[in-house]
């Protein structure tokens, strides 16, 4: 079977990777020439979901990255059309991370609200003399709990109520992990500048 199909130039004139209803067929067929192609298209947007949430840990993230693509292939039929793709398989790679993670029991290391607000995330930071790459691995340096509830909210958009609910914590649990992670975010950013 030709795949090229999947390849679209869009209105810009660039050529960027179009997974179509066709192709996702063939995927839930188990055609491995399709589930490929697949791959191929996502794997590296969602290596980089992975590398947020194992904190920069590449073996762990490439195992999660496996996991979540049988996962994909095995739920393909729960996708019901409706929004991106790419967008509900970032949820089944944010859930396998999270799996993980609550395997590890990472995510139950927690301090009391009340700690969280003696540490201000406010203070102004030199952020603008910082790179992008710099930032990413100071967020893979933060502690497991922290390092999740960040990507969760900040990068993902997650709520607290969600993260609540798919971390298995309390929302004010959520708040204080987002609170200490800003401010040790911030602390390494002083220390840096």
């Amino acid at each position: 079977m030709e795949r090229n199909c999947i390849l679209k130039t869009g209105e810009s004139g660039k050529v960027g990777n179009v997974i179509d209803a066709a192709l996702l067929e063939e995927c839930k067929k188990g055609d491995r020439a399709a589930q490929k192609v697949v791959y191929d298209a996502l794997s590296s947007k969602m290596f980089a979901v992975c590398m947020r949430y194992m904190g920069g840990d590449r073996e762990a993230a490439s195992d999660i990255l496996q996991d979540g693509f049988v996962t994909l292939f095995t739920k393909l039929d729960s996708y019901s059309g409706e929004g991106s793709f790419e967008g509900w398989a970032r949820k089944i790679f944010v859930n396998t991370a999270l799996m993980s993670l609550r395997k590890k029991d990472v995510l139950r290391q927690t301090e009391d609200v009340e700690a969280a607000w003696s540490v201000s995330a406010d203070d102004p930071t030199p952020v603008q003399n910082i790179g992008y790459q710099e930032l990413c691995k100071m967020i893979a340096a933060l502690p497991p709990g922290f390092r999740t509830v960040f990507n969760m909210y900040v990068v993902e958009g997650f709520s607290h109520k969600e993260i609540a609910e798919a971390l298995n914590i309390s929302e004010t649990t959520s708040r204080s992990q987002l609170q200490r992670a800003r401010a040790l975010l911030q602390s390494k950013i002083k220390e840096k500048f």
